[in-house]
């Protein structure tokens, strides 16, 4: 959707006397910063267009102009998202040199992430998918939840090939378990509980994990 007057400003004449046409009289980034926080506390489908224009500071054509529609807006709040503050599981399964010692920090990380001040509690990711009756944003919602377990089992999977683990362990039961205590954890960050209290919780967790 674009604009009368940003259509104007496209024109041949108004091209020839900006060259590139109009600059953006806000800055995008910080407009999808907004957007973030946003879709973080409340959702996907309790964030309207009205209230993504009114915390990004921009008007609906300049939204569309800019980003798209809310779907496509949504899209790349999550990819930025997962890049800005989801990326701590990914950074452990890459640098620890076993499942557990992945899984340990992940889910130390995640008590401190989920309850950091000065912005939503809990993981967009699990959040946005609350009350979502679009079932595109739910489906891919779905399969970066379940992309996080398939990293986890590779992970578990992996270290039973080398014997780290015992050959009887269950990798896709205890990725599963991984699974369900990161999103159970983002829940109760929501609820209030606190990082000690998370970090309680992911230290009872830890205690299921067979020993090699």
């Amino acid at each position: 959707m674009v604009s009368a007057q940003e259509n104007k400003a496209r024109s041949p004449s108004a091209a020839g006397q900006r060259g590139r046409g109009r600059p953006r009289s806000f800055d995008r980034e910080t407009a999808l910063e907004k957007a973030i926080m946003a879709f973080w506390e409340h959702g996907y489908e309790a964030t309207s267009v009205s209230d993504l224009t009114r915390v990004m500071g921009i008007g609906a054509p300049s939204l569309y102009s800019a980003f798209g529609d809310k779907r496509a807006l949504f899209d790349e709040v999550v990819q930025v998202y997962g890049v800005r503050y989801g990326s701590f599981a990914g950074r452990a399964l890459a640098e620890e040199p076993t499942a557990r010692a992945a899984v340990e920090r992940t889910l130390r990380e995640a008590a401190a992430e989920y309850t950091a001040p000065g912005r939503p509690h809990g993981c967009l990711v699990v959040h946005a998918a609350t009350n979502c009756t679009t079932p595109e944003v739910e489906q891919s919602l779905r399969q970066r939840r379940n992309a996080n377990i398939a990293a986890f089992e590779s992970r578990i999977r992996a270290d039973i090939a080398s014997g780290v683990l015992p050959s009887g362990t269950d990798a896709a039961a205890l990725a599963r378990h991984t699974g369900a205590m990161i999103q159970g954890m983002s829940q109760q960050a929501r609820d209030g509980a606190s990082r000690a209290e998370l970090e309680a919780l992911a230290e009872i967790a830890m205690s299921v994990w067979p020993r090699g």
